[in-house]
């Protein structure tokens, strides 16, 4: 299908245990402007292709985003993942502009999310999320585009979720 009506795609990004499944749960249940999905929800092991930036994973999302926006409403999709990731898609051009914010926290609170509160204990898996979190810290501006950071460190879900909606709405055409 080629799409009719263009809108602007939203990706939230953050390492793994960060707090942004549970940010994008509260966008989810109060979305009104927009969509917010889960990007975990299509994932399959067939994806796990870190050698091409899981270039066939960020393909599917873009054609389902651009599908899903075709109602009129502009997608917040939750997930790891940089811009040049995105950028690279067929279907970037499907959307009349792609917006990053990224979810980070302080290593040491990122550290105990994973430990408290999803029971991880592999080494190599919590290593992995400090670095990608102070990747995005150190990078952000960086990338193109840049992405947007948002500290989560003192924030409940329903606080970060409110910022994160307040950039959403500013972004949005005709708001």
């Amino acid at each position: 299908m080629n799409p009719t009506k263009m809108a602007p795609l939203f990706i939230i990004t953050g390492a793994s245990g960060i707090g942004k499944s549970s940010m994008c749960e509260v966008l989810f249940r109060n979305e009104e402007k927009y969509i917010a999905m889960e990007s975990d929800l299509l994932w399959h092991d067939v994806y796990n292709t870190p050698d091409d930036d899981y270039r066939r994973y960020r393909e599917l999302w873009m054609r389902v985003c651009k599908n899903i926006s075709q109602i009129g409403l502009p997608i917040v999709l939750c997930g790891c993942a940089i811009p040049k990731q995105f950028e690279q898609c067929r279907e970037r051009g499907s959307f009349t502009n792609v917006h990053y914010l990224a979810v980070v926290c302080d290593d040491d609170v990122l550290v105990d999310r994973l430990r408290s509160r999803r029971g991880i204990a592999d080494a190599n898996w919590i290593r992995a999320s400090v670095e990608f979190n102070a990747w995005l810290k150190r990078h952000a501006d960086e990338t193109e585009p840049p992405i947007r950071l948002l500290d989560n460190s003192k924030l409940s879900p329903e606080a970060a979720a409110k910022i994160a909606d307040e950039w959403i709405c500013r972004r949005l055409p005709g708001l």
